[in-house]
């Protein structure tokens, strides 16, 4: 570029760099007297840890009168009254690229192992506005994601958005593993948040293994982490997947879990002032979740199919989180504890989960067999306590009859190994064979 080139920019450079300083720290926040700023833009702390100068980072997240407050994206040790805050006039950017693929990386886009960035990396905003939605083009094209149950009975579209709804213990991140290793996705962007510190390192070497690894990218913000950073994990993660999404890539986006987004919201949310509302929560929280989840999806280069689990307390899908994610997003997908505990993994309730896009994807064969199974199923669940106890005579319903007869058959349809690799195309003739002719291949 030549140097007459750059005259027109030098009047957009600001040449003054504009300083505050701390009056007082209250719990997770820090007030400071100035420097002019806005919400959302990053600050430096200047501060002296055992006699060597450090910066710590942190972000405006309100006002308090003539007070800025600010949340540092790690602890506060060692920041005191005078201590020196230095506005950077921009939000948090990452940096992206294909250089990306196969690491960890925390909310900051930092690799968690202590090596350096690989070159060649693009400076993105982590919190970006979600398509036009004139701009997405319709949803027509089935996503294989390598898991029976999903493939056959809750087919997913590329571009969709699905829930996953456990409670601890069902097998959510055995699921998510799954899918990273099966999907026939270009590149996976996983999230894990609020995880604990020796979860994320047994997800990866269990859960995802080096071949899934080789395609993609890690983002981790641990429970111990502050509240901001578990929220900047879930926002970096998504601006990963849309960088990848603009390339023209179909990417896969799981994220573990939605419902340590909105917790982490609610921390910053009543610390700030915010009033409780909802079983404790704040307004934020119901503004952050549509803002993030409306950020994937398909637009006119590419498409991001999201998975997003929601911790369901007490196993009641009906509590705010829960109700509030479903009515966002596309579908969901009941991992139910009975069924885990009969054995059956993934432990997939076909009845209470729904894929709303399924009509527009599947054949008139495919939707016909599924609903076939379903009403078999339905009807085994509804006479279960009838048959467990010997109080139903064989003969006094055909319906059930059948359904009894069915009922082995396609549990062990649903039954899945954790290792075990099966395409989509194979998923639905096992399941039109079935529904046809009673017959189920192993």
């Amino acid at each position: 570029m030549k140097a007459i080139d750059l005259l027109p920019l030098i009047p957009q450079v600001n040449t003054f760099k504009k300083y505050g300083k701390v009056k007082r720290a209250v719990g997770l926040m820090i007030e400071s007297q100035g420097p002019e700023s806005s919400v959302g833009e990053v600050c430096y702390i200047h501060i002296t840890s055992r006699g060597v100068p450090k910066i710590i980072l942190a972000e405006v997240v309100g006002f308090n009168g003539q007070l800025v407050i600010l949340m540092p994206y790690s602890n506060m040790q060692d920041i005191a009254p005078g201590s020196l805050v230095e506005a950077t006039s921009k939000p948090l950017e990452v940096k992206i690229g294909p250089a990306l693929i196969g690491k960890v990386v925390d909310s900051l886009g930092k690799p968690l192992d202590g090596s350096m960035l690989p070159g060649g990396l693009a400076a993105a905003h982590t919190d970006q506005e979600p398509p036009n939605p004139l701009s997405r083009p319709p949803i027509d094209e089935p996503m294989e994601v390598g898991v029976k149950a999903i493939d056959s009975m809750l087919t997913v579209g590329k571009g969709q958005r699905v829930g996953i709804f456990a409670g601890s213990g069902v097998g959510k991140s055995t699921l998510l593993g799954m899918i990273a290793r099966n999907t026939k996705a270009d590149l996976n962007v996983i999230a894990l948040i609020g995880e604990r510190g020796r979860e994320v390192r047994e997800f990866i070497e269990r859960d995802l293994g080096e071949e899934g690894l080789k395609r993609t990218i890690v983002v981790a913000a641990t429970s111990d982490q502050p509240a901001l950073m578990r929220i900047k994990g879930a926002f970096t993660a998504t601006a990963i997947a849309e960088y990848f999404r603009d390339k023209g890539l179909n990417v896969m986006l799981m994220m573990d879990s939605a419902t340590r987004v909105a917790m982490a919201q609610r921390e910053i949310g009543l610390a700030v002032g915010e009033p409780p509302t909802t079983k404790g929560y704040t307004p934020s929280v119901f503004a952050i979740l549509p803002k993030l989840l409306e950020r994937t999806g398909t637009n006119l280069k590419g498409s991001i199919t999201a998975f997003y689990t929601v911790l369901v307390d007490g196993d009641d899908l009906n509590e705010p989180i829960s109700d509030t994610v479903r009515g966002i997003l596309d579908g969901h997908i009941v991992l139910d504890r009975k069924i885990a505990n009969r054995g059956q993994f993934p432990a997939i309730n076909i009845l209470k989960s729904v894929s709303r896009l399924m009509n527009h994807l599947a054949s008139d064969q495919h939707l016909e067999a599924s609903v076939r199974l379903r009403e078999l199923y339905s009807t085994y669940i509804e006479s279960e306590d009838l048959i467990q106890i010997g109080a139903y005579k064989k003969g006094s319903s055909k319906e059930i009859d059948e359904a009894i007869n069915y009922y082995p058959k396609i549990i062990s349809f649903l039954k899945q190994g954790v290792y075990e690799k099966i395409s989509q195309a194979e998923s639905i003739d096992r399941l039109i064979q079935l529904a046809e002719k009673g017959d189920v291949r192993s």
